[in-house]
């Protein structure tokens, strides 16, 4: 019987599948044991590695899983934002503000009621607020900067996609809450599995590829028949694998078995 051919793992993520060594994301690599440094040379390619990490691999030419492209834009989006809008990738209006005498600017740019986010380091709908008003806005300013504003389009739903190396491995719709406008399921959003349009699936599909994005949920909204990234995200949550019975430690085996990861 042939043995099972195992890759390396720094973070926790693909910790349980049978073809990983997890190593443990150390802060120093001095930290690491002689054997574990010597695996981590001389490994093709390193899985989840850090951002920390993913940085000094890339410079000196080993390859990672996620990419590094991928860890480029981790919980960032003015870049993000940045890069959909030199892709020409569909996103809503949105603009970053620098300077403590932004709000007339912004008032200026956007209409009532706007979202306005924390730009880095926020996940799960948390730094996500729908301004109404200028004391919103005021409150917004005096805790985030730089200031990070979208047009709001107003939706019950949206779509996540999301696609691990070169392919869609699962899609659904998110359900907000009653009187919530995020549909993160952090904030009580609801996963349904019914049909996702192809040109959502497609649009994805699209985006990962052009970024250099191999590991990520893509949230895609719908409105007047227009579809719109809204933005990825590289620590997506696993819900929606759980609700339509798929085994993400499995189909991470599997990927890796047969090279696509």
């Amino acid at each position: 019987m042939t043995a099972t051919r195992k890759v390396i793992a720094l973070e926790s993520r693909l910790k349980g599948c049978r073809n990983v060594i997890t190593l443990g994301a150390r802060p120093n690599f001095s930290e690491y044991s002689k054997e574990e440094a010597s695996l981590i040379r001389n490994a093709g390619k390193i899985y989840y590695p850090t951002t920390f990490y993913a940085d000094l691999f890339d410079s000196i030419g080993k390859k990672t899983f996620p990419s590094y492209h991928t860890y480029k834009c981790v919980q960032d989006k003015i870049k993000q934002t940045a890069v959909f809008n030199l892709l020409e990738i569909p996103h809503p209006a949105t603009r970053v503000y620098y300077g403590r005498r932004c709000r007339e600017k912004i008032i200026c740019d956007f209409d009532f009621p706007f979202i306005a986010k924390v730009p880095r380091g926020s996940a799960m709908g948390t730094g996500v607020f729908l301004i109404k008003s200028r004391n919103d806005l005021e409150e917004y300013l005096n805790e985030t900067s730089p200031a990070y504003i979208q047009e709001y389009i107003k939706a019950d739903r949206d779509i996540r996609v999301v696609v691990i190396g070169k392919r869609v491995v699962h899609a659904y719709w998110r359900i907000a809450a009653p009187g919530e406008f995020r549909s993160n399921v952090a904030k009580g959003g609801s996963v349904e599995l019914y049909h996702v349009p192809d040109e959502a699936l497609e649009l994805a599909l699209y985006t990962a590829g052009k970024c250099g994005w191999d590991d990520v949920g893509i949230d895609i909204i719908n409105t007047g028949g227009q579809y719109y990234v809204l933005e990825a995200n590289m620590k997506y949550g696993k819900e929606g694998f759980r609700k339509a019975g798929i085994d993400y430690i499995k189909l991470m085996e599997n990927m890796i078995e047969r090279g696509e990861i």
